[in-house]
């Protein structure tokens, strides 16, 4: 077999590119988070009275959650190969970079200090906040 029927026939199995396809898909599933956000961040507002400022920090710490159970249980990865870049920009990306990390490395003290370290961010925090509210 030649080279030019060799680069005909690659050619002709390589994969074609989707891009619209990915485009699409990232751009779906970040507009979710986006409007799941928004959904916290309304919730919030309505349901405590919370201006937007106060509220938008509960609204991240929530998504952050959500992301991070979602990684626990093996979906956030499904949800990455599904929607690429649509789910790893948002902060959700940044929550399941984190918690893959602290889960790979859970035997070792790298994780546990990442482990620590988001744990006492969450309630140092939240008790931040209460301090505030009530003072």
């Amino acid at each position: 077999m030649n080279i030019k029927r060799y680069n005909e026939i690659a050619d002709k199995n390589k994969p074609q590119k989707q891009v619209l396809k990915h485009t699409l898909s990232a751009f779906l599933v970040g507009g979710i988070i986006g409007m799941i956000g928004e959904f916290f961040l309304n919730l919030y507002q309505k349901l405590f009275s919370f201006s937007e400022k106060e509220a938008t920090p509960i609204m991240l710490i929530t998504l952050i959650f959500i992301a991070a159970i979602l990684t626990g249980l093996g979906l956030y990865d499904r949800l990455g190969n599904f929607a690429g870049a649509g789910s790893f920009i948002p902060i959700t990306g940044f929550s399941n970079a984190m918690t893959s990390s602290a889960l790979e490395a859970r035997t070792k003290l790298g994780g546990a200090v990442i482990t620590f370290g988001i744990v006492a961010s969450f309630i140092v925090g939240g008790l931040r906040y209460v301090i505030t509210y009530f003072w």
